[in-house]
């Protein structure tokens, strides 16, 4: 059964602008909730929102793992956003440093509106635990956000190779 809102989110492209429009709506609620929600309605609400925001973010980053060797029109949710399709006839050299800076951006400043807050909202040793998990979160995600811009870099360079290789095969024919 085909169902057109399902069928919406087919392209990995979709599905990522769709999750990253959950995660910035979920992290903007969890800072407003922390700051100006009092008691602990406002603490509950802001450690519940910062957690699913931070496993939609590690879960969606796994997601993207695989979407990486796959050969498909998504570069990433600002081309996505933006619009500005890349050229694929660039011969990029490398790790992708563009996606890898623009994901260390992001982690950091998430990471410090969290903590900041976290250190307005949290009471002393709920900071500490506040503290090691945003850590830990902004650890893994910056590790996965490594591996993709591994794989994208890695698959380009195997292609590179192919096209080298059927092009030293045709030349030879």
């Amino acid at each position: 059964m085909k169902l057109a809102h399902v069928q919406l989110l087919e392209d990995f492209g979709a599905r990522s602008l769709t999750v990253h429009a959950i995660m910035v709506v979920t992290f903007a609620n969890a800072i407003l909730a922390g700051l100006f929600v009092g008691g602990q309605i406002g603490l509950v609400s802001f450690v519940a929102l910062l957690n699913f925001t931070a496993g939609l973010w590690v879960s969606h980053s796994i997601h993207s793992l695989g979407n990486v060797s796959r050969d498909d029109e998504y570069n990433g949710i600002i081309n996505e956003l933006l619009d500005t399709g890349t050229d694929t006839d660039e011969t990029s050299e490398g790790l992708d440093t563009g996606r890898f800076g623009r994901l260390l951006a992001l982690i950091a400043a998430v990471t410090a509106v969290s903590l900041l807050t976290s250190a307005q909202v949290l009471p002393g040793e709920l900071l500490s635990v506040a503290i090691v998990a945003v850590g830990a979160i902004a650890v893994v995600t910056a590790i996965i956000g490594f591996l993709i811009a591994l794989g994208a870099s890695y698959d380009e360079s195997q292609q590179r190779w192919v096209d080298k290789q059927e092009a030293n095969a045709d030349s030879t024919d």
